[in-house]
């Protein structure tokens, strides 16, 4: 007998096969094409089981659209689609608290599929947020499916917004609940809103922190039969210590597909074989029919994306992003100017989150801001010292690596996903970096107000919210050094300014330098 899992994960609410940069895009993702490719499949397949894996309530600019234009109080339209796809369970990611928790109470309330939450406690050790494990008869086969959350949200989340709740390991609570499972079960399959964090030699591929525990769960606990993981992006489907497992990337742009071929010894199921393979859906239609239920939400957004706010005197937009990231331009002087006016501040520090990012047409829409600011951080001001700041910077500066004299992008900020976001640029201050350096003693040249930066000088510098609190592996953040905040996403505070400015002169200062000098 075969059970077939079929998974998505990390949509981010990305519905209709757009980015919403172009109105009439027809991008190869998409959790309408997801769910054409779920109805092939299910006639293929036997003895289907169907898992979102998470973060699927907030990152597109319809999901925005619902929570913070329209202000409704769930994101009904995303869960209808959920629904319409008939899944059977559904873990959370660390996205789904960027809108509080009443949203996230009521899009588990209007959702049919069956939420798993087992390292997610109150303050009472209950689960209040979706039983941690359930069990699944298919065929007289008992499957027990366990869902864990990456502990790593408590580290970039508004502590409002998870408020009483404590996320434990999901190494430990695997632990916990596998050999608890096990007495009730034929077979165990974990639902991980979570990555790997070694390779399959047990390399460290990023600090160990607990944000991705994948490896360490599948290297201590025995009678796991099959693991669902996401969360990194990343696109995955193989085996781990002989444990079949899938990443599907994000925004629907695979589905996971996890064979199990069970076989019976001395009245015992087993896993004779497996097998684990992504399924792209960029040659599925979207569903027609799902389509037609969200055509009025779409036509609304559109609207409201194509509205101007703000007329540019010279040019925001670009083509090259690693150019920008080398030289900067006028779009990332804008985004620092409005962090430093916000904020009151005249030292910022931002980043061009991927490749998707154009900088600013002209006129300026919402269009332009949701889709070159695609994070919903708030901003944060942060007093530091003169040594934090030039550490800071040092590692922006591992971004970067030199091939034959030519400057190109580490590979560790591309593998084993994209990281971008994790290279900052600075405003306020004037440095050089010189990647023909070692790391750690890259920065040449650190100016402030025309004087060296020295050490122990008391700085205050505008921050995303992610960064203040040391994400990215900025360590010489934390939430402690924060003086200041500004509850407003970023999206939003552009365009309340933009509403205060309507017309913006282009302008690039040239104050930092990226160089290749032995």
């Amino acid at each position: 007998m075969k059970i077939n899992i079929l998974a998505t994960s990390d949509t981010h609410g990305f519905l209709f096969p757009t980015n919403y940069v172009n109105l009439k895009d027809n991008k190869p993702f998409g959790l309408l094409r997801c769910a054409s490719c779920f109805k092939d499949q299910k006639e293929k397949m036997e003895n289907t089981v169907t898992i979102d894996n998470g973060d699927f309530i907030e990152g597109s600019p319809l999901a925005y659209f619902i929570a913070k234009v329209k202000k409704q109080p769930s994101p009904s339209q995303i869960s209808n689609t959920f629904n319409m796809m008939d899944y059977d369970f559904g873990v959370l990611g660390n996205h789904e608290f960027n809108y509080g928790l009443d949203y996230l109470h009521k899009a588990i309330k209007e959702s049919d599929r069956q939420f798993l939450c087992a390292n997610i406690i109150d303050e009472h050790n209950n689960h209040p947020l979706g039983k941690p494990y359930a069990i699944k008869n298919i065929n007289g086969i008992k499957i027990g499916f366990l869902g864990l959350t990456t502990q790593g949200t408590t580290k970039w989340e508004n502590p409002d917004n998870l408020k009483d709740l404590t996320f434990l390991s999901a190494a430990d609570t695997a632990k916990k609940y596998i050999p608890e499972m096990r007495k009730q079960t034929d077979l165990n399959v974990i639902v991980y809103h979570g990555g790997i964090e070694k390779d399959e030699f047990g390399n460290p591929t990023e600090e160990l922190n607990g944000e991705n525990e994948t490896y360490e769960i599948l290297s201590n606990i025995d009678g796991i039969d099959a693991i669902v993981t996401g969360h990194q992006h990343r696109k995955i489907a193989g085996h781990l210590f002989n444990v079949p497992i899938i990443q599907v990337g994000h925004r629907g742009e695979y589905v996971g597909h996890i064979e199990l071929d069970i076989d019976q010894k001395d009245g015992k199921y087993f896993v004779k074989n497996s097998n684990a393979e992504l399924i792209e859906t960029k040659d599925y239609k979207i569903d027609n029919e799902i389509a037609k239920t969200l055509l009025p939400i779409q036509n609304q957004i559109n609207n409201w994306l194509d509205e101007p706010m703000a007329n540019i005197q010279g040019n925001m937009e670009f083509n090259d992003s690693f150019n920008v990231r080398l030289n900067k331009n006028s779009f990332i002087q804008f985004i620092q100017e409005i962090q430093m006016t916000t904020m009151g501040v005249d030292i910022s520090a931002t980043a061009l989150f991927n490749n998707e990012a154009h900088g600013f047409e002209n006129p300026i829409t919402m269009r332009n801001i949701i889709t070159n600011y695609v994070y919903p951080n708030t901003l944060a001001v942060l007093e530091i010292t003169g040594a934090d700041l030039k550490a800071a910077i040092e590692t922006s500066a591992k971004y970067f690596t030199a091939e034959n004299g030519n400057i190109t992008i580490n590979h560790d900020y591309i593998f084993p996903k994209a990281k971008h976001y994790n290279y900052d640029m600075y405003e306020g201050i004037d440095y050089v970096i010189n990647v023909a350096k070692p790391f750690g003693q890259r920065v040449t040249k650190l100016m402030y107000h025309g004087k060296p930066v020295v050490s122990d000088q008391k700085l205050k510098i505008a921050l995303n919210i992610y960064r203040a609190v040391g994400g990215g592996n900025f360590t010489m953040f934390n939430a402690s050094k924060i003086i200041k905040k500004d509850g407003r996403m970023m999206s939003q505070l552009i365009a309340d300014y933009l509403r205060n400015h309507k017309n913006i002169k282009a302008k690039n200062n040239h104050n930092f330098k990226v160089i290749y000098e032995p």
